[in-house]
């Protein structure tokens, strides 16, 4: 009885819970245009194809897939969601039970009849399906219910024929079971009565726009979903999705939508191992589901690429799978503006450096002479979030554009453009590694950049002049509060790249794309650059699947003062670093005091100088110890404020303030204030954070500041690029190698050559550019 009474409490739970969380289904009965809208879904019919549930000999089920996939139901239905499982599996389980008692039986007469020496010769017949599934149909049932169990869910099995859809009766019959089952929180496992049901047709399908014959279970998944107004069917095989072509073909490519009438652009391969569908015949069961109202993605069951539960993946609307949609966006794909900024990127790289230079300079003049429509959008940016009230005043910084702003960034795109004179195509090295054989090192774009960045839209055109600079193609995608102002600093890049005709180098991805799902785009993009909070540079490193990422997580800057500061230095260093522009990343965020300065003229002058400042301080432990009532003690010494408030910790020396910013830093930017050369010098050296700094503002550590014309972002990362990263960081390298009919036999112990190896200037032309000699 107490496990009877703790059984109904978690139901009971489970169902007041449900009343909260639970998604409220389509409100009208189209099917949802975007994949971000399957959160929404309420009533949900997973199919599970034979590929799926079984193991790779046939032969019973694959256990392990089973528990996940049952895991992600149970999951979704005690959300509040309405689960309904249409499964294959039967047969494949009846055939196991059948063949272990025939095995069993043959063994036994064997051994009675003709000893044991025979045994080996043993032969199974053929075994008839319908027999397989009337042999597999309880056992299936019993395992789904055991499974369910340990998520206290119940299951109802339902066993339908082709009939039951035809005789209008009986499919209200199955409909009102099926709505009381999902009624009570019960989840309807649902399969074709294979004991009975006669040989699959011919491949004849839809036969009128209201009907579908139930010849596999993927015309019955559909049909059910349809009858019982589904906002979602989840069909699970063993391909990812729908190819342009078959999987494993040159050039097949995964569908990532689907839309009614790109049926003539599919080339179906053959069905799967096992069952009797197809890809087409899936294809055309979807399609019949999303002309009744019911949304379909196609996944693979078998190998989940994203977390491994493939059905919560998409139902949180991620992309997984080939999702079918029946309104089509007015613009490309994600994957085609990928495609079309390759291809112009290619020939961007190409061009002569004036040509590149000439389309920066362009952009450049356009920033100034169009600024009145610049900022008339980016007004209606700062309107829009002020009146939203959800962006703090340091994000508000970042998005507000001026003409002082607009004049600072062309003179930035200037400095760009005299750099991508020698740029692209630079040799580095030189070597005659035998006669007549000659290798160099030159510099190439790195391909595809995707670059994210939150409410910065002054970020669009300094990055946009750096690619153009570094022959890379771009791909932006920005804060939706920033949308207007990116849209016309967009088009004035795209204005610019006409002047040669490859205006497709830069895209602006304006779609409902996720974060995440442009961070697997491996295939496509080569690099991936983040500019925003630590929490956006954080999200992407862990979403990138095999795209490096450029960029740190957080700036947590330094700024240390010595027992021999100038005051003057001091106070000029301090309040510069902070109040400058406390939303950067090379603000100063933790000051750091030599315990000699404590209880001195020049403590005071630092304390009131950030009070008039309005800088809200933070003790550290060790300065807090020595206050009887100090400011509020900081949380962590950790913290990126990103506003005017900073910590302040004291230290006994310069080791042990290099110590601290070790352990508490970021490796982005570190400054020393004192005039004791030596001192300054051994920080210098043991630092070891992408800039460090003496007597100077921390606000130094920027791409315009040091000539670099711009960045694209400051990388704390120990490999490649390091610090604020300007063109250098944007570009690569490749090997050319120039001989007359060399080969490696010719370098062998009885060959005619020799190696030389010897080094050649390198000079100041570009490869290709060079006289011949």
């Amino acid at each position: 009885l107490r496990r009877i009474l703790v059984f109904a409490g978690s139901k009971l739970l489970k169902a007041i819970l449900s009343l909260y969380i639970a998604p409220q289904g389509r409100a009208t009965g189209s099917p949802f245009a975007h994949r971000g809208e399957l959160r929404q879904a309420k009533r949900i019919v997973v199919k599970l194809g034979s590929a799926v549930v079984t193991r790779g000999d046939e032969c019973g089920l694959a256990l392990g897939r089973l528990a996940s996939i049952v895991e992600q139901v149970a999951m979704l239905q005690n959300q509040g969601r309405e689960m309904m499982i249409v499964t294959s599996g039967a047969v494949a389980f009846g055939k196991q039970r059948l063949r272990h008692e025939i095995l069993l039986s043959q063994s036994v007469r064997q051994a009675l009849h003709s000893g044991q020496n025979q045994l080996k010769d043993m032969s199974l017949p053929v075994l008839e399906a319908r027999a397989c599934a009337a042999a597999g149909q309880s056992g299936l049932m019993a395992l789904y219910e055991a499974m369910f169990t340990q998520y206290s869910t119940c299951t109802a099995q339902v066993l339908v024929t082709n009939l039951d859809f035809h005789d209008d009766q009986k499919r209200q019959n199955l409909n009102s079971t099926l709505q009381e089952l999902l009624r009570m929180n019960i989840v309807p496992i649902i399969n074709t009565n294979d004991a009975v049901v006669p040989p699959p047709e011919p491949n004849i399908d839809l036969q009128g726009v209201n009907v579908i014959s139930i010849k596999d279970n993927d015309s019955l998944a559909a049909r059910l979903a349809v009858e019982m107004k589904a906002d979602l069917l989840i069909a699970l095989s063993d391909v990812e999705g729908l190819y342009n072509s078959p999987p494993g073909t040159d050039d097949a490519k995964l569908i990532d939508i689907f839309y009614p009438g790109d049926q003539q652009s599919i080339t179906y391969g053959t069905k799967s191992r096992v069952g009797i569908g197809g890809m087409e015949a899936k294809v055309k069961a979807a399609l019949w589901a999303l002309h009744g109202g019911t949304s379909v993605v196609i996944a693979n069951g078998t190998h989940p690429k994203v977390t491994g539960h493939v059905i919560t993946d998409i139902v949180d609307g991620k992309k997984v799978g080939t999702f079918f949609s029946e309104i089509k966006p007015a613009g490309p794909t994600v994957e085609q503006q990928t495609e079309m900024a390759r291809n112009s990127g290619r020939t961007l790289a190409s061009l002569h450096p004036d040509q590149r230079s000439e389309i920066i300079c362009h952009l450049a003049e356009l920033l100034t002479e169009r600024k009145d429509e610049i900022l008339v959008a980016n007004k209606m940016d700062m309107d829009l979030a002020i009146s939203a009230g959800n962006l703090p005043p340091a994000m508000l910084n970042r998005l507000s554009l001026s003409t002082a702003k607009l004049n600072s960034l062309a003179i930035g795109l200037q400095q760009i453009a005299v750099a991508a004179q020698d740029s692209v195509g630079r040799v580095l090295r030189r070597t005659r590694v035998a006669h007549s054989l000659e290798l160099e090192q030159i510099t190439v774009p790195i391909g595809v950049l995707l670059v994210i960045f939150e409410a910065r839209p002054d970020c669009l055109p300094q990055v946009s002049a750096l690619a153009i600079a570094s022959g890379n193609a771009l791909l932006l995608k920005g804060g939706k509060e920033a949308a207007n102002t990116n849209r016309v600093l967009h088009q004035l890049t795209q204005e610019a790249l006409s002047l040669h005709s490859i205006k497709e180098a830069v895209q602006l991805v304006s779609t409902r794309e996720e974060v995440e799902d442009l961070c697997r785009l491996d295939k496509v993009i080569d690099l991936i650059i983040p500019r925003g909070s630590s929490q956006l540079v954080r999200d992407i490193q862990r979403a990138a699947k095999g795209i490096p990422v450029l960029g740190h997580s957080e700036g947590i800057c330094h700024v240390y003062v010595d027992a021999e500061a100038s005051v003057d230095k001091v106070i000029k260093i301090v309040r510069d670093s902070k109040c400058d522009y406390p939303a950067a990343c090379n603000s100063m965020e933790t000051l750091l005091i030599h315990r000699d300065i404590l209880r001195t003229p020049l403590f005071d002058q630092i304390i009131d100088t950030l009070r008039n400042e309005r800088v809200k301080i933070h003790a550290g432990p060790r300065f807090a110890s020595y206050l009887t009532f100090s400011p509020s003690e900081a949380k962590s010494l950790r913290t990126e404020y990103s506003d005017l408030e900073c910590c302040l910790e004291v230290v006994d020396s310069m080791q042990e303030a290099v110590d601290h910013i070790h352990k508490y830093g970021s490796s982005h930017t570190d400054v020393i204030i004192t005039e004791n050369e030596n001192t300054a010098e051994q920080f210098l050296q043991k630092l070891d954070s992408a800039c460090v700094f003496w007597n100077v503002s921390s606000r130094f550590a920027d791409g315009y500041r040091f000539g670099l014309g711009a960045e694209v972002g400051i990388s704390t990362a120990r490999i490649h690029a390091r610090g604020p990263v300007g063109l250098e960081g944007l570009l690569t390298s490749k090997w050319v190698l120039r001989g007359d009919g060399h080969t490696v036999a010719d370098f062998s112990e009885h060959g005619t050559m020799k190696y030389l190896h010897e080094n050649l200037p390198v000079g100041q032309h570009l490869a290709g550019q060079r006289n011949s000699n």
